[in-house]
């Protein structure tokens, strides 16, 4: 992910070891007892790079347990996002003095059935991403940036965002996209200043898909 988001922005990266590590006693109590194993692990690496992208920052090691919707809390001072996918997990976190809201999703690159894109792509998406050059699954494309779009979103709402509540448009040749919050959202969220365009970079690699997006204290 340090190839998507600016200098300010801390970003760690899970490694073999990372996905058996220590949980603070406050993250403990959040993953429970009864977690399956695939989600202690992946619990597990999320804080423990949520720690090491910390310390980049020079900020002591803190837990980063779970809000009730299971979204990462982060220590004062600091805004954060954490993402997993099948073998693999990465955290960004950076001074919220300087940087208002992260987020960054990770998704294997896949085919979506038809089903799940009319769940997640709006029809005026599906017209642009039929203009797109073949050989990637563009949708999922599209569905990991509203991921992000989401992640961006939620610290600063509180609140949920829907798939269809934002309009992306990719642009390949720059590894960009730009997606548009539904004005209701917005309009409903004035108080908080909610963003009405979130603007990001993706890349495809192998079967991997990665996407990341900044929002900029004004």
């Amino acid at each position: 992910m340090r190839d998507l988001l600016p200098a300010s922005v801390a970003v760690a990266v899970a490694g073999p070891t990372d996905w058996a590590g220590e949980l603070l006693p406050a993250e403990r109590a959040c993953l429970g007892e009864r977690a399956v194993q695939s989600r202690r692990r992946d619990f597990t690496a999320g804080r423990v790079c949520a720690r090491r992208a910390m310390a980049a920052l020079g900020v002591p090691a803190a837990a980063v347990p779970s809000a009730a919707d299971r979204s990462p809390v982060w220590p004062p001072g600091v805004v954060g996002t954490i993402t997993h996918t099948r073998g693999y997990c990465a955290a960004a976190a950076a001074r919220s003095a300087e940087v208002r809201s992260v987020g960054m999703d990770a998704e294997r690159h896949k085919e979506l059935t038809p089903e799940v894109r009319r769940v997640i792509c709006r029809p005026e998406e599906e017209e642009h991403l039929a203009r797109l050059p073949a050989g990637l699954s563009w949708p999922v494309v599209v569905f990991s940036a509203k991921e992000t779009v989401y992640k961006v979103w939620h610290p600063i709402v509180r609140g949920w965002l829907d798939f269809l509540d934002a309009t992306v448009e990719l642009d390949p040749a720059a590894g960009t996209f730009t997606a548009r919050i539904a004005p209701a959202r917005v309009a409903a969220a004035a108080a908080v200043r909610a963003p009405s365009v979130v603007t990001g970079r993706f890349v495809v690699e192998g079967d991997l898909v990665r996407t990341a997006a900044v929002l900029l204290d004004d």
